[in-house]
């Protein structure tokens, strides 16, 4: 039987200080390691997100090139949260540049799951963030019975 596994996902960013201030105002997370080098957010006693500085190398050498742009090429940074509207809210008074406004998966007048509401948007270094209302919790007709990933 395999142990359980959570995901730990890191990006590095150009200014860890300010992409910690950026998510915690987004997300309602909070610092569990500050600092301009490294940074761990967490929500309810769990990480949700690292942050590294692309310079600092530590112990394993750089994580990525600061030059090679677009950061997250293919990587969408993907948030469930019970509180998306209020999310939705506070990326627009900060003025957060949107890739995709609030709306529904699948799109009317297609029915099915997830049936939720999303968000796409960019952080400070361009990286795609999704935030998500959890499945079934949008205007159709599907809702999951039971748990939606088989609770494994």
């Amino acid at each position: 039987m395999l142990g359980r596994m959570r995901p730990q996902p890191l990006i590095a960013v150009t200014d860890v200080e300010a992409s910690s201030r950026w998510y915690q105002r987004l997300l309602g997370c909070r610092s569990n390691h500050g600092g301009s080098h490294y940074e761990q957010l967490v929500s309810k006693g769990q990480l949700i997100l690292q942050l590294h500085n692309f310079d600092v190398e530590h112990h394993h050498g750089k994580i990525g090139d600061r030059h090679s742009k677009p950061y997250g090429n293919g990587v969408l940074l993907w948030f469930e949260v019970e509180d998306f509207d209020d999310v939705v809210r506070r990326a627009t008074e900060m003025g957060v540049e949107m890739v995709l406004p609030k709306h529904r998966n699948p799109q009317p007048p297609e029915d099915g799951g997830p049936n939720h509401w999303e968000c796409w948007m960019k952080d400070p270094d361009g990286y795609v963030v999704v935030v998500a209302s959890p499945y079934g919790t949008a205007d159709g007709a599907w809702h999951p019975e039971g748990p939606v990933f088989g609770g494994n």
